[in-house]
């Protein structure tokens, strides 16, 4: 766990998994005047080795008119696995990213993804390369686990999906109210949440009494979907941002009931 600007009062609790992406909201928090502190919520771990299935639709890269990376992990785990198997990637796949910063990685890999703005899964649907795929193959590149949206939608258009999963997320291990611990002694006062996935972390790692003493928390989470999540969860001050963005979460952020003391 990191702070910034230990003496200011309160704390924003920034819980993406640690690396790059933490570090660039942790340091866009800081600049726009507020205190950070790093706690991350979610652990992501690239798999050692992928299952048979998996290496075959590694091999049948080129068979694949579209390939779609979910999330910026996806790329930095996939593209890995992908160029084992392909130094030079096939020609002729249609790529595509949830989201902008997803994009961004794939461009340094030479591939223009398309990229919804909502960035998100939904979003992604509505892009006109995704509406006429009856009996394309596409592939789903993703962690373990998480959201069936995309696959279902797009078998139901009549694509052929596979779903190549080169990565695992985990809830970190703490000690029994560790977090709770950071929550007081950092006077946390606003917790960015970049899922759904992170909000059922932040309840497994808070026992059902600190969860009723932080429930007056302010959380920006990063959809509807998540939004109604936190409320079911009993928390009364949710903002919903415009998606996982650090720009988007620093808009929300802004907009807290009750405008936070800034350092």
């Amino acid at each position: 766990m990191a702070t910034d600007n230990a003496g200011a009062r309160p704390a924003v609790l920034v819980t993406r998994p640690a690396g790059a992406a933490a570090d660039a909201l942790c340091a866009a928090v800081r600049d726009a005047g507020y205190r950070a502190v790093a706690q991350p919520l979610l652990e992501v771990q690239a798999l050692a080795e992928l299952p048979a299935a998996a290496r075959a639709m590694v091999m049948d890269l080129d068979h694949y008119a579209a390939v779609i990376f979910i999330s910026s992990n996806a790329v930095r785990c996939g593209m890995q696995r992908l160029q084992d198997y392909w130094p030079q990637l096939p020609l002729g796949i249609q790529w595509y990213a949830v989201g902008a910063a997803t994009a961004r990685m794939l461009d340094a890999y030479g591939l223009r993804a398309q990229a919804p703005a909502d960035m998100t899964s939904e979003g992604l649907l509505r892009l006109p390369g995704l509406q006429d795929v009856a009996g394309l193959r596409v592939l789903i590149v993703k962690g373990q686990g998480g959201r069936d949206a995309l696959r279902r939608e797009l078998s139901g258009r009549g694509a052929r999906v596979d779903e190549l999963a080169c990565y695992r997320r985990r809830c970190p291990e703490l000690a029994a109210g560790a977090l709770a611990r950071t929550l007081r002694e950092e006077s946390v006062g606003v917790i960015l949440l970049s899922s759904g996935e992170g909000l059922h972390n932040l309840l497994q790692l808070l026992s059902p009494s600190e969860t009723s003493n932080f429930n007056q928390m302010r959380l920006v989470v990063p959809s509807e979907r998540v939004a109604r999540q936190a409320a079911d969860a009993g928390f009364e001050h949710v903002v919903t941002a415009d998606n996982a963005s650090d720009a988007a979460m620093l808009r929300a952020l802004e907009h807290c009931p009750t405008a936070l003391e800034k350092t």
